[in-house]
């Protein structure tokens, strides 16, 4: 009996000891970037550090120590005055990996290879940096290149277009970097490394594990190339985050997936957002939106614990994707969010734009519009200080195109028609002001509407009244979409041609111009 309690209570002592293994270190300024810390390299102060739950700062000599547990990994989270250290295809290198033992056994696309005993010390290097007010990320959502054909369709539709990009400090993509091939993630990176800023990933359901037993083990693949799921990084005065919002298996039936967060990420949140100046821009980035799509999307008390979290700062941002659609939504008190003014939610675009269907165009890519009749495509993310704008760039096009102009092209002479002007402004909220005029007349507003784009549905249609094989593939049905204008147009005017002018003020006060021609016949 005596032996048994011994037993029981050196156990007992193990799992303490286990329990409360700590791992400590140095961030320190890489001077020579050469990956190593040199007596004459120091410590860089308050600089946050996290093993995933618990966040702490770097003392005046940049040194920290946190609790750690098998399948954590502790990472930096990078400070404006610093830059992180990348690889050559541009991805950030910073964080630990703590699985002695390896990812799951039997996983069909491989994880991380078993990371033996912690190191004495675990010293991470930053490069210095601008620490600039003013910069502008490039943001889109899912790649999704389920086929290596598909690919080369991402490298050539956008990444040839986005390499163009001037000024740009960072990239992001909102998840589903693949289409359920974790193989292709080597590929993807090696895309994403030739637009040229460093370039941050967030998790997609289409990016997971699918034959993990459970959540916390769905990003293997993923946090073998890429690091955490869930993570934070500043530039500027602006904080991001990045949670992976997608509980798998389904908590509420083991089937499929579900949007939100395990008790473990809404805890980093809550401690990550702590240690953040409550007048700095928070902005989170994540795949799945927080606006229900289609019924139950996303665990409510998932949303308003984030929506909570955020209330206390004084400017806020999140962005997603997922969708295959645009969207701008606006979360307030009734939903959980108590800031002085409404949480905007940007729902972005994709580079697959409706999964790499439509026409083939001159370039060997398919015209790829996605089901909201929005173009492929990428946002540019403008930060002045605590404040930004946003702007969409459709891939190939001038910057100017920002909407689409639907219009009979020719009237029949004084006869009455039930046909209307209908502008898709991709980017609109409900509350943007769309206005119209013709021949330079007087200046009139559109009326807002919910529907599908006309546009978008002839392209759909040509698939199915065409009596010859196209080549591509059949775009998907038309989705119905909150950023449409209609106007009514009348015949009465000369026999002739005549021009639909139209402008949109954005919520930024942005305005953006674009017009049509139209005929009158006898």
């Amino acid at each position: 009996m005596r032996k048994s309690i011994f037993l029981s209570m050196l156990l007992l002592s193990s799992s303490l000891a286990w329990a409360q293994q700590k791992i400590s270190g140095t961030i320190y300024e890489d001077s020579n970037a050469n990956g190593k810390k040199e007596r004459r390299e120091k410590g860089i102060p308050a600089v946050a550090i996290s093993n995933g739950i618990d966040v702490v700062l770097t003392d005046k000599d940049g040194r920290y120590e946190l609790p750690i547990a098998e399948d954590q990994t502790v990472f930096v989270i990078k400070p404006s005055s610093h830059d992180l250290p990348k690889d050559a295809n541009n991805i950030p290198k910073f964080y630990y990996i703590y699985k002695p033992n390896g990812s799951p056994a039997n996983m069909t696309y491989p994880g991380v290879r078993p990371t033996g005993p912690l190191p004495k010390a675990l010293d991470f290097g930053l490069l210095p940096g601008k620490n600039e007010k003013e910069f502008t990320g490039l943001i889109f959502g899912d790649p999704q290149t389920y086929t290596l054909d598909e690919m080369e369709y991402f490298k050539k539709g956008i990444v040839a277009h986005a390499k163009e990009s001037r000024n740009i400090t960072f990239g992001a993509s909102l998840g589903d970097l693949v289409g359920d091939r974790p193989d292709f993630f080597p590929l993807y990176a090696q895309a994403i490394g030739q637009v040229g800023p460093v370039w941050y990933q967030v998790l997609g359901n289409h990016d997971m594990n699918f034959d993990a037993k459970e959540d916390a083990f769905s990003d293997e693949s993923f946090t073998a190339n890429f690091g955490p799921a869930t993570y934070a990084f500043n530039y500027g005065d602006v904080h991001f985050v990045v949670l992976e919002d997608i509980l798998y298996p389904d908590p509420r039936d083991g089937q499929g997936y579900w949007g939100g967060l395990r008790s473990d990420q809404l805890q980093f949140l809550e401690n990550d957002l702590k240690l953040v100046p409550k007048d700095k821009l928070v902005v989170l980035l994540m795949h799945i939106p927080l606006f229900e799509e289609n019924g139950d999307s996303f665990r409510d008390a998932d949303r308003e614990k984030i929506l909570s979290l955020l209330s206390p700062f004084a400017n806020t941002l999140s962005m997603s994707a997922h969708t295959h659609y645009m969207k701008q939504t606006f979360f307030g008190i009734k939903d959980g969010f108590e800031g002085a003014k409404p949480h905007h939610h940007f729902n972005i675009g994709t580079p697959s734009g409706d999964w790499y269907s439509g026409k083939i165009q001159a370039d060997g890519t398919p015209e790829s519009t996605m089901r909201d009749g929005s173009p492929k495509g990428y946002v540019y993310l403008d930060i002045k200080g605590t404040e930004y704008q946003a702007r969409y760039q459709a891939a190939g096009k001038p910057a100017s195109y920002q909407m689409e102009i639907f219009a009979p092209k020719v009237l029949a002479k004084g006869v009455r028609t039930n046909a209307s002007i209908i502008v898709n402004f991709f980017t609109g909220a409900p509350s943007d002001k769309v206005r119209y005029r013709i021949n330079n007349g007087e200046w009139k507003a559109m009326t807002h509407m919910e529907s599908y784009d006309p546009t978008f549905m002839l392209k759909v249609f040509e698939w199915d009244t065409t009596e010859t094989v196209m080549p591509g593939r059949r775009p998907s049905n038309p989705a119905m979409t909150d950023h449409l204008w209609r106007a009514p147009i009348s015949s009465d005017f000369p026999v002739g041609e005549h021009t639909i002018e139209v402008e949109a003020t954005d919520m930024f006060g942005q305005v953006h111009r674009a017009s049509k021609k139209f005929r009158v016949a006898q």
